[in-house]
C-alpha cells in the first residue's frame, strides 16, 4: 500500500523546500495565533509560492471566523481547509459553501468512543483527520501538534466514507508502526520533525518523509 504523508506547520523557507523536495503530497500552514507554528498572512503567502502543482497547500484553523477565514485566501491559495477546533458538522459545511474549498475536519482521539463523532461529518467534509486528543490537565496544549499519540489499533479496519489521515505524534521511527497497526494511508506529522515546538528541521522532515516513501 503506497502512504502519503502531510507536513504540518511550516513554518520557514528552508522546511518547505525541504517537504516539497522529499516527497510530501500535502502540506501545512498554521493560521492560529497562540501555536509556535503560526504564520502570517505575508509569511503564508511567501511559503505557499514555494509549493509546486501537485502538492496540497492546506489551511489549519481554529474555531475561525468567516473575516479571518476570508483573509487568510485573499492572502494565500490554499486547496484544502484544515478545521481543529470544536467546528460542528454545520459549521464545516457553512465553511465549504462560503469559499467553496474542500474541508477536512480534525476528530481528537483518547479512546474508541471517540472514534464515533467522525460519522456526524460525513456528509459535510471531504477528509476526516485522526489526532490525538490532550489530557485536560496537560499545560499548554494545543489543539493538535503536541507530540502526543493515541491507540492506533482503534483506527484498525476503519471504513471510512472519506479518505481520512493519521496524526499525533509520529516520526520516522514509529510511523511505519502506526501504519501497520492503523491502516492510514496517509499520514501527518508536525512535532515529529522539530528540534522544539515551531522549530522544523529540515535533516528530520527528509527522514521522515524517507520513511513514509519506504512503505
Amino acid at each position: 500500500m503506497a502512504v502519503a504523508a502531510k507536513i504540518c506547520g511550516v513554518n520557514d523557507p528552508a522546511a518547505m523546500c525541504a517537504a516539497v523536495d522529499a516527497g510530501a503530497r500535502h502540506v501545512g500552514l498554521v493560521f492560529y495565533p497562540p501555536s509556535p507554528r503560526y504564520v502570517t498572512q505575508s509569511e503564508a503567502a511567501a511559503l505557499a509560492a514555494l509549493v509546486p502543482e501537485g502538492i496540497t497547500r492546506v489551511g489549519l484553523f481554529v474555531d475561525p471566523t468567516d473575516a479571518e477565514i476570508d483573509a487568510a485566501l485573499a492572502a494565500t491559495s490554499l486547496d484544502l481547509l484544515q478545521l481543529h477546533g470544536s467546528e460542528d458538522p454545520a459549521r464545516v459545511a457553512a465553511l465549504k459553501a462560503r469559499t467553496g474549498i474542500a474541508v477536512m475536519k480534525a476528530i481528537s482521539v483518547a479512546d474508541e468512543t471517540d472514534i464515533g463523532r467522525a460519522d456526524a461529518y460525513l456528509d459535510v467534509a471531504d477528509w476526516l483527520m485522526f489526532d490525538a486528543k490532550p489530557p485536560k490537565d496537560m499545560a499548554g496544549a494545543l489543539p493538535g501538534g503536541n507530540a502526543l499519540s493515541f491507540e492506533w489499533r482503534l483506527l484498525g479496519g476503519l471504513s471510512s466514507a472519506l479518505p481520512w489521515m493519521l496524526a499525533g505524534g509520529l516520526t520516522a521511527e514509529n510511523v511505519a508502526q502506526a501504519v501497520s497497526l492503523s491502516g492510514a494511508s496517509v499520514v501527518d506529522t508536525s512535532s515529529g520533525v522539530e528540534d522544539a515546538p515551531g522549530r522544523k528541521n529540515p535533516d528530520k522532515i527528509r527522514a521522515f518523509l524517507n520513511a513514509v516513501n519506504a512503505l
